[in-house]
């Protein structure tokens, strides 16, 4: 078994986190992550890659140290990142802030004049908050407030992802995403409420993403589809069943 293998599972253990939650953020298979731990196979590059920014790490960290030997040093260095105000602070972007955030998102000065907050279950990594508007995620009610963690490139998504897209021409959107392998320069933007059409961006086009950690609404929302509703999706459903049967005859 490499350095790199044995690394893998205690940055794992010391995280906290389950091979399927760990794997999970390499964007690999739980399996291939197991055969990782076990010595089997060696890990990619650019799974190494991905764990080096999850832990702040270098490749040569990774590589060359076995870790577990160096358990005071780097524990003391995630203690104090914990106990850190900065560090656990996030910066909640309201729906009135939304246009000035467009023009603002790489701005120093106008991330640290907005407001923040910490959570108890949120400590290091990049994350932000946003307020959604609109009935297109629900059961997600409108208000609700999205906590997400930086997404540092966009092949790291898994389909059916939900995140908060920063885009140039649809602003501040709260989407689940779809990529299509022959299209890698399109992403297809679903909403949770079917009566919401699907539409796709290009990913020259994302200025941000942000994929959804935790959700905060009011306990006194309660979200339920009206008959309306239901009558326009059940016709549609209705549309495409006959459309499908002629096709067949």
């Amino acid at each position: 078994m490499s350095i790199a293998n044995k690394n893998l599972k205690y940055l794992r253990k010391l995280r906290g986190l389950t091979q399927d939650e760990f794997a999970g953020k390499l964007n690999i298979k739980r399996s291939l992550l197991g055969a990782y731990e076990e010595g089997r196979a060696e890990p990619r590059l650019e799974v190494l890659e991905v764990v080096c920014d999850l832990f702040k790490l270098t490749l040569d960290d990774l590589l060359r140290k076995d870790l577990s030997e160096h358990t005071d040093n780097y524990l003391a260095r995630r203690r104090a990142l914990k106990m850190s105000d900065t560090s656990a602070r996030i910066p909640f972007v309201p729906v009135k802030a939304a246009a000035g955030y467009l023009n603002g998102y790489a701005d120093h000065e106008f991330i640290d004049e907005l407001n923040t907050f910490t959570l108890p279950m949120v400590s290091g990594g990049n994350y932000r908050a946003f307020e959604i508007a609109g009935d297109s995620m629900l059961p997600t009610p409108s208000g609700s407030i999205i906590v997400g963690e930086k997404v540092e490139a966009l092949d790291h998504v898994r389909n059916n992802t939900a995140c908060i897209v920063v885009s140039k021409n649809d602003g501040i959107v709260y989407k689940r995403i779809q990529r299509n392998g022959k299209t890698r320069n399109k992403l297809m933007l679903l909403s949770d409420n079917p009566t919401f059409q699907p539409y796709s961006i290009s990913s020259e086009d994302v200025l941000e993403m942000w994929e959804a950690q935790f959700i905060i609404s009011k306990t006194n929302t309660m979200q339920s589809w009206n008959v309306g509703q239901l009558v326009n999706i059940v016709a549609d459903l209705q549309q495409e069943v006959a459309g499908m049967k002629k096709k067949m005859n």
